[in-house]
Formats: structure tokens, C-alpha cells, sequence
């Protein structure tokens, strides 16, 4: 789909929530779901999550933006596994289990930064930004090394509409053309790889199914969120739209009809945050809300129990850092939007999993207004069934 069409289709999900809002409805399903509530607390399904869905996956680890100079890395953790991703000179973005190859330690420290070659600082062992092994320390001491054999494992990685995936299984391969079914334009038409990278948080909560949930629906903006959400967009007016996995999930604002009829009919699909906002999903782990200030985009992430997530809140604009004043007032907002996260959707959410753990009730029921949360369980239980030949859910 070209920009041209997007736009378009834009403008027509526009006149959508516009009817939403003046009429008092939501895009709905045919029928309430049910969900049981031991997908929220049950160890194994937490490990078949991890091998079937994050293991598998490609997943969004980094953005341009962190890392957009040759000889710049970031290393982190990812499920457990620690990653490393590094731009060659060339500017080729790769990816690498963070390990040494001698003796298992990692061979960068987590966070980012810039450098021409990693060393392992356990025993000193070197590698290019391409995983190579360059040199063994005392090398005609420690005896014969086939430095071809004893490279970084490099891990699939691709860059692309200024974000980098990556697959945690080496023998994986990518194809984000059908995994994100031309989704990935709409990144692409922002720009986002000439966005600057702000900063991060971080926050931990429950279950990392009960924490998305949250992300996937307005239902709550009235009762959970009625000075900060509310205000400016009224709950349970969303709208759905699907690529492959993933959502773009429309909320209009109370003033839709105000700001939509400001202009011609055929320029309302290039008016986000204008009258209605848009929530970018990426299965299985990330949301992302553009707007015009600040851009929050967070990556969730199983924590090391079922009943746990770490949660990366990462922040982007289009135009870098001014002065000392302007980074004062971004690290404001980003201290504001992490406040929000976690102390209206993150706490209640670990409340709900002491509810779900008691025992209380055998599911959790998901209503024919909360289509995006059924269509992301029906794709977490696709993937859990490990059938590919089985037919992928359709909005």
C-alpha cells in the first residue's frame, strides 16, 4: 500500500470513529470471549510463551534512532537471552548472543555505546563488529584456536522503517514482509528512522498477557483513567485493523467532529492526533503511541516468573535535544508518561494477578467491544499450538 493509499484508508477509518463517537458505538465482534485464568499463572504456559512465541518471533529489540552511527551497539536482555546488536562501518546493522565463545561470559557490558571491536573481559578475547574472533589473549600460550569455528552466534536481524528485529533462535530466518503484511509502511511514512532517541524507563508489573491487555483497549479510559486519558478521548470507542499479528487501534477524541470538520473530507486521514489518535501494536510484546511531543513506545517483556514483566518504556521525537532546558522538559515528560504506565495500568494489573492466582474464577471474559484483546489471545493460542498448517485468525 502506497502513502497515498494509506492516507486514504486513514481517512476512512476516521469517518469510522466519527461515527462512533457521534452515535455512541465501537467496533464489535460477534461474540464474548473467554480466557482462561490459568493462561495468566500456569509455569508451563509461561515457558511455551517464551519457546514458541518470543523465541520464535521476529521482535522489535532496538530502534535507529539508539544506535544510528557505525561502531554503534546495544546489548541487553531479552527473555533471558543476552543480545548484542552492532552497526558495522559499513552501517550494516547485525545481531549476536552477547557470549563469548571462550568461556561464556558476555563480551559487552549491557547498555550502549560505541566502539571498533568487543572484548571480553574476563580472559580479553576480541570481536569485530561482525562477531569474528579477532584475537586470543596469549594466544601461542593458550594453543591453536580456529578463529572461523569460534565466532560470536550471530542471530537473525533485520533494520527496517527505523526499527531492528530480531529472531532469538539462530536457525530462525525473517520475513517481515509477511509477518507485518505492509504494515511496517506506516512507520516507514512517519520516518521513524530519522527520529531521535529521547531515553528509556523502565517498570516491572505482572503477567505480561494482563500488562498488553491493557494496551489493547479504551474500554477503562473512564473509570481507571479520568484525569489523563479521559479528558481527551472517551472510553470504549475503538476501532481495529489487523496485519497479520499485529494492530493499528484507532481512539477518537471527544472532539472528532470539531477537529475532523476543520477540513475537506479527503485530508481527515492525515490528521492523527488531531481528532483521533492511533495505538500501533506489534505482536507479540510492543505498543506504540505516536504523537506530535513525544513518542512512547514500550516492549514488554515475560519476567523470570509467570506472575512478572519488564516493561521498556522507550521515548522518541522527531527533532533531537535543543538545550539544557529542552532535555529538562523531556525528561519531564518522560518521568510523567512512565508515572502514568505504572501507576494507573501497571499496579491494578498486579492486583489482578492476586485475583487470578486466588482462584476466584475459572476465566476472565473478554466482551465483543474488547476485539483487539480476543484477537491477540487467538494468536497467542495459534502460536501455542505449534500447527502451522492450522488457519491464523482473522479479524
Amino acid at each position: 500500500m502506497g502513502k497515498i493509499d494509506r492516507i486514504a484508508k486513514v481517512g476512512d477509518v476516521a469517518e469510522i470513529m466519527l461515527d462512533y463517537v457521534e452515535n455512541k458505538k465501537t467496533h464489535q465482534t460477534s461474540e464474548v470471549m473467554r480466557v482462561p485464568a490459568a493462561a495468566y499463572v500456569d509455569p508451563d504456559q509461561y515457558q511455551r510463551e517464551i519457546d514458541l512465541i518470543f523465541k520464535k518471533v521476529p521482535l522489535m529489540l532496538a530502534f535507529t534512532a539508539e544506535m544510528p552511527e557505525p561502531g554503534d551497539y546495544k546489548a541487553m536482555d531479552a527473555v533471558g537471552m543476552p543480545v548484542l546488536i552492532a552497526r558495522d562501518k559499513k552501517g550494516t546493522v547485525r545481531a549476536f548472543l552477547n557470549v563469548c565463545a571462550h568461556r561464556g561470559a558476555p563480551v559487552a557490558e549491557a547498555g550502549r555505546g560505541n566502539c571498533s571491536r568487543f572484548t571480553c573481559k574476563y580472559h580479553a578475547w576480541t570481536y569485530g563488529q561482525d562477531g569474528k574472533l579477532l584475537g586470543v589473549a596469549e594466544k601461542s600460550l593458550f594453543g591453536d584456536v580456529d578463529k572461523q569455528d569460534r565466532s560470536l552466534r550471530e542471530l537473525p536481524c533485520e533494520e527496517r522503517a527505523g526499527m531492528i528485529f530480531v529472531s532469538l533462535d539462530p536457525e530462525a530466518t525473517i520475513d517481515l514482509d509477511e509477518y507485518f503484511q505492509g504494515y511496517l509502511h506506516d512507520f516507514a511514512d512517519l520516518d521513524l528512522g530519522s527520529w531521535a532517541y529521547m531515553g528509556s524507563r523502565e517498570i516491572e508489573g505482572a503477567n505480561w498477557k494482563i500488562a498488553f491487555d491493557g494496551y489493547l483497549e479504551g474500554y477503562h479510559f473512564g473509570s481507571l483513567h479520568p484525569e489523563t486519558i479521559f479528558p481527551r478521548t472517551p472510553s470504549n470507542r475503538m476501532h481495529y485493523e489487523a496485519f497479520g499479528p499485529n494492530l493499528r487501534i484507532g481512539f477518537p477524541h471527544h472532539a472528532i467532529a470539531e477537529k475532523l470538520r476543520e477540513h475537506p473530507r479527503d485530508k481527515w486521514g492525515e490528521q492523527e492526533n488531531n481528532g483521533f489518535d492511533f495505538v500501533r501494536i506489534l505482536f507479540p510484546n510492543v505498543s506504540a503511541f505516536i504523537a506530535p511531543e513525544i513518542t512512547q513506545i514500550a516492549q514488554l517483556f515475560p519476567g523470570p516468573t509467570p506472575d512478572k514483566n519488564r516493561t521498556v518504556l522507550n521515548y522518541l521525537r522527531r527533532e533531537p535535544i535543543k538545550d539544557d532546558a529542552d532535555r529538562e522538559a523531556v525528561e519531564g515528560a518522560m518521568n510523567f508518561f512512565r508515572n502514568v504506565t505504572y501507576e494507573e495500568d501497571y499496579l491494578i494489573g498486579m492486583e489482578i494477578q492476586k485475583g487470578l492466582a486466588s482462584g476466584a474464577h475459572e476465566d476472565l471474559v473478554f466482551g465483543k467491544n474488547e476485539r483487539g484483546n480476543q484477537y491477540f489471545h487467538e494468536w497467542v493460542n495459534w502460536y501455542l499450538a505449534n500447527d502451522p498448517d492450522a488457519p491464523k485468525p482473522e479479524l
